[in-house]
């Protein structure tokens, strides 16, 4: 068995234990944007097929922008059923980001065409959902479900942040997503925010 093969039979190890549990419509959720000065948190739901497996599924992190938009279309057209959902800026500032997080996982699975019969998560969180549930620690690196709803949030919510870029231009939104770069924080101290900063993250420095 080739190396690429090893690894992807490792990633498939909790859907085929669940599997072999009785369980058919695994669903993996995570989420991208926890972290961010500004731009919403974004989760996706995915449920894979057991039988079609896309390859080169892993941590959206570790992949490159052309190869997350390569996975992100396959995953859309193999996946049984996919769903992302997001929580604005305001709102998070509103619930703080951890409940924000969970929200936006529940609002994606439960946004899912088909109904899942268990649902992993990357991290440590407990959803408050009418599913069995089972949580990850690194799972959008370790579990292929998990990894494949990583790839979807990601280029879901990149997509969102190259737009703000065009609308905020002076925070370079294309390059740093939001995040805490010198950059963005240096235009936030010379600029003020804009609607999509996060009040809650951003307090210290536009005061």
């Amino acid at each position: 068995m080739s190396r690429s093969k090893q690894d992807m039979s490792a990633k498939l190890a909790a859907e085929n234990a669940l599997r072999a549990e009785g369980y058919n419509y695994i669903c993996g959720v995570d989420e991208v944007g926890r972290g961010p000065l500004a731009g919403p948190v974004v989760c996706a739901a995915v449920i894979m097929p057991a039988d079609d497996i896309v390859e080169g599924v892993d941590d959206s992190k570790k992949l490159s922008a052309k190869k997350r938009e390569k996975l992100d279309a396959l995953i859309r057209e193999k996946a049984i059923a996919w769903a992302i959902c997001r929580i604005e800026p305001q709102q998070i500032d509103e619930m703080n980001i951890l409940q924000a997080t969970r929200l936006c996982m529940k609002n994606a699975i439960e946004s899912l065409k088909i109904r899942p019969d268990f649902v992993i998560t990357d991290g440590n969180m407990t959803l408050d959902i009418a599913f069995p549930q089972r949580h990850i620690i690194g799972g959008d690196a370790s579990c292929y479900s998990i990894g494949a709803a990583s790839i979807l949030a990601k280029v879901y919510r990149d997509k969102i942040m190259d737009e703000y870029a065009a609308d905020y231009p002076w925070y370079g939104f294309e390059k740093n997503k939001g995040y805490g770069t010198a950059a963005h924080i240096a235009a936030i101290k010379d600029r003020g925010l804009c609607p999509i900063h996060r009040r809650s993250f951003t307090k210290k420095w536009s005061d």
